[in-house]
């Protein structure tokens, strides 16, 4: 296990490598100046080559780089080109609310996808089956700007039944300790907070949700109806089983690896598909922070978000491997 861990580690190094230079050159073809952009169209020539220098845009390429990567292995990931601010500070602001959005979306498609995954698998070729499956294809295909606009207009605006956008009403405070509203009100017993906050929840999270929860249905069916047809199964039916005994203990955990998986790589890719989600509903998280940081060239903020992304991702991939053992005592890792 300490010699896998390592490896991994050492990919993981080199992982990182690939994504900083690939988003360091990235921002670099973007047209756009960031001392324009700071400065405003009208600056004067001089005052742009200023800036340029403050900044150290005026210096090659490949000594930028080397700079940004001495600056990250001593965990100084620099200052924001548009508010002055340390990036570290913005990210450990920002980075909760992500997180908490992101677990909220990632649990709902867990539990109502595995679910619908389940019934369908069981009651394969019936009309549940189908309207589970049409959903599912209807889930992967609908464009999440589309939808979060939808459920705004709907449930927010029509019905008042949901805040269209934020994260906490003005009008509630909170006492901030984790960076996570739901925990710090739960911390600080301040309830209001609390249902305040899970309310601002639940459109947003219902929109990032859409695409995992169809594509965990559709795993789930897949994985499981394959599991149903070995031997196994028909043995422990033949004992006079429970049919639900049969699909939890035997058939479901034979099943989990590839649900697992899947969930695995849609949780982390939830991170990077939060910025459309963040934009609508004016989130105040590290995709909507990322978002703002592309429009004003602001490449110190966007190398660093996107490396703290790369990172999540691939500690919770790392995550993954390590519950397979956990779940299946045959794989061993020595």
């Amino acid at each position: 296990m300490l010699q896998y861990l390592c490896r991994r580690i050492l990919t993981l190094i080199y992982v990182l490598l690939g994504v900083s230079l690939t988003i360091f050159l990235l921002m670099r073809l973007i047209p756009g100046d960031p001392a324009i952009v700071m400065l405003g169209e009208r600056a004067t020539p001089e005052r742009i080559i200023e800036v340029r220098r403050d900044l150290g845009l005026d210096r090659p390429l490949i000594a930028q780089y080397i700079l940004y990567l001495k600056n990250i292995l001593t965990g100084n990931l620099g200052r924001s080109i548009h508010t002055n601010t340390r990036v570290s500070e913005e990210l450990l602001e920002r980075f909760p609310a992500t997180i908490e959005l992101s677990l909220t979306a990632m649990s709902i498609a867990m539990c109502f996808g595995v679910l619908a995954g389940i019934l369908s698998a069981t009651r394969q070729y019936s009309l549940l089956d189908s309207g589970f499956m049409f959903l599912s294809l209807a889930g992967v295909s609908m464009p999440i700007f589309w939808l979060g606009l939808m459920l705004i207009w709907a449930f927010a605006l029509v019905l008042g039944m949901f805040p269209p956008s934020g994260r906490l009403d003005v009008r509630v405070f909170l006492e901030t300790i984790t960076g996570f509203h739901l925990i710090d009100s739960v911390l600080t017993q301040q309830w209001e907070a609390f249902w305040d906050a899970l309310w601002h929840l639940v459109l947003p999270s219902l929109t990032l949700a859409t695409v995992p929860l169809a594509i965990m249905a559709r795993m789930t069916r897949s994985s499981l109806l394959e599991v149903l047809h070995q031997e196994y199964i028909m043995t422990a039916r033949s004992k006079g089983l429970h049919e639900w005994a049969v699909i939890s203990r035997h058939a479901l955990r034979n099943a989990l690896i590839p649900i697992l998986t899947v969930g695995g790589l849609q949780f982390g890719l939830l991170l990077g598909g939060a910025i459309l989600t963040e934009t609508i509903f004016s989130w105040p998280g590290l995709g909507r922070l990322l978002y703002n940081a592309v429009l004003a060239r602001d490449y110190p903020l966007v190398q660093g978000a996107t490396l703290l992304i790369a990172v999540t991702f691939s500690v919770i991939n790392l995550s993954v491997d390590l519950l397979y053992a956990v779940i299946n005592p045959r794989i061993r890792y020595d």
